[in-house]
């Protein structure tokens, strides 16, 4: 079973409507697929907080009023006293409820799932300059160099630091390719451990605070300060990894952690 058939069981099988043969094979599929396993949870969140949190109350009397006298002649002979007004209101709050849940998770998968994109190409444009000898355009370490390599090559001027003192020598820098726009890659070593800083303007002036993130043995830190966009990656850990953001921008951004 692969990941497109599975999710398209989830409901069947979070509501136990599946046979037992296609519930087993959802399950197995599940032990396997860490995204459908992340999927099933926030169905079942979902799940849990619509059968917990729906609200449950009488309408006043007015209310059942308006409503029969909006109906047609047929449907208010039918109509059980007492029920419609509840009958009614419960719907309409179980779907006013279920549209607000359904619309915040499609805006977290949304905003998940492009982080998620967005952490993948930085991990894959590292490795790349790792395997195919392409760390460096222009290797040097004098900021004075590398800064003026990148006029004419990109629209934006990025912040060149040498942090040879600080244990972090500047070992040059390259043009890359990140969310479909050329941008400033520098490289820094520290001692034998090399980190990319992937930089790009920011799509807004607000500075954010600095966050880390770990994938496929590398470690992350993103934030955005003074209008740029800002990703480390090494395989350093993440305490030596944030020495080198607090040396570039201080603790303007947020704790790091």
């Amino acid at each position: 079973m692969d990941c497109l058939e599975a999710q398209a069981l989830l409901h069947g099988y979070l509501d136990k409507e599946l046979d037992l043969i296609r519930a087993i094979e959802v399950e197995e599929h599940l032990q396997a697929c860490t995204a459908c396993q992340e999927t099933y949870h926030v169905h079942d969140a979902a799940r849990s907080a619509i059968r917990e949190h729906a609200t449950h109350f009488t309408a006043p009397e007015y209310l059942r009023g308006r409503i029969l006298s909006a109906l047609p002649a047929a449907t208010k002979r039918n109509a059980i006293p007492g029920t419609l007004s509840l009958t009614w209101l419960n719907f309409g709050a179980t779907l006013a409820f279920v549209s607000i849940v359904t619309l915040g998770l499609s805006l977290y998968l949304a905003v998940r799932s492009q982080d998620e994109h967005l952490t993948e190409e930085i991990i894959s444009s590292h490795v790349r300059s790792l395997m195919a000898n392409h760390l460096a355009d222009i290797a040097s370490s004098d900021q004075h160099a590398v800064k003026p390599w990148f006029n004419g090559r990109l629209d934006f001027s990025p912040p060149v630091n040498e942090l040879t003192a600080q244990g972090f020598p500047l070992v040059g820098g390259r043009l890359d390719y990140i969310e479909n726009r050329p941008v400033a890659a520098l490289v820094y070593r520290h001692r034998q451990h090399l980190v990319n800083l992937f930089i790009w303007p920011a799509s807004r002036d607000q500075d954010s605070p600095a966050r880390t993130l770990s994938r496929q043995g590398y470690n992350l830190i993103h934030w955005e300060h003074a209008g740029m966009v800002f990703w480390a990656i090494s395989d350093l850990n993440p305490a030596e990894l944030r020495e080198l953001v607090l040396i570039l921008v201080g603790p303007t951004p947020g704790n790091p952690g």
